[in-house]
């Protein structure tokens, strides 16, 4: 179970690697809405998801044997390409294991930034088992997408400059998925404001 320290601790680690990404107001969905609607604009983090920030906490946090190691994760694009990113930056290996059917820009922007990538089945029920036999193959550090303390805490960061912009937020909608992004923003948000409501949608 993560908890703000783990949070702040992550800020500490991955802000000289991400974007601060803005917070705007939207007139049109304010007004659709009968609210005021502001978005988190993590489109524009690097790499184009939130992902790398949780990605970066993750290698940021492993012993220089392990970063040496090299790491390795399944995805099908988003987690995946977090992970080479980070990786490439920090100069350690990383291996990625993608269904067939990836989006073939997205096999591409792993290769670019020096990820191993192979190809294997056609959802995360082969890619994980995969992934699991390389790393023990390999000797590698693995990287979940979403069930990992690290990943969550780098992912809640987000909470953190989301209260900090707009410190009187009434509710705050996040999207899920395998549950990383929600269980670190609420982490944030819950301890640093206990009476906002936070909302999954799925």
């Amino acid at each position: 179970m993560i908890n703000l320290h783990d949070i702040w601790e992550a800020r500490q680690r991955i802000s000289p690697y991400i974007h601060h990404t803005q917070l705007l107001h939207s007139t049109s969905l304010s007004r659709m809405l009968g609210a005021e609607v502001y978005l988190k604009c993590e489109n524009l983090q690097k790499t184009g998801s939130f992902k790398v920030r949780g990605a970066f906490n993750h290698i940021l946090s492993l012993t220089d044997e392990q970063k040496q190691a090299g790491v390795i994760c399944y995805s099908s694009g988003n987690h995946a390409q977090a992970v080479c990113y980070a990786a490439m930056l920090l100069g350690v290996e990383a291996w990625v294991v993608m269904p067939e059917v990836t989006t073939p820009a997205k096999v591409a922007a792993c290769k670019e930034y020096g990820g191993h990538i192979v190809l294997y089945g056609q959802t995360g029920a082969d890619t994980y088992p995969k992934s699991i036999e390389l790393m023990n193959e390999k000797g590698l550090i693995f990287i979940d997408p979403c069930e990992d303390e690290k990943i969550m805490a780098g992912q809640g960061t987000i909470g953190l400059e989301m209260l900090e912009a707009l410190p009187d937020a009434g509710v705050v909608y996040i999207p899920v998925g395998g549950g990383g992004l929600i269980s670190g923003i609420a982490t944030a948000v819950k301890e640093l404001s206990p009476t906002v409501k936070v909302v999954g949608v799925e």
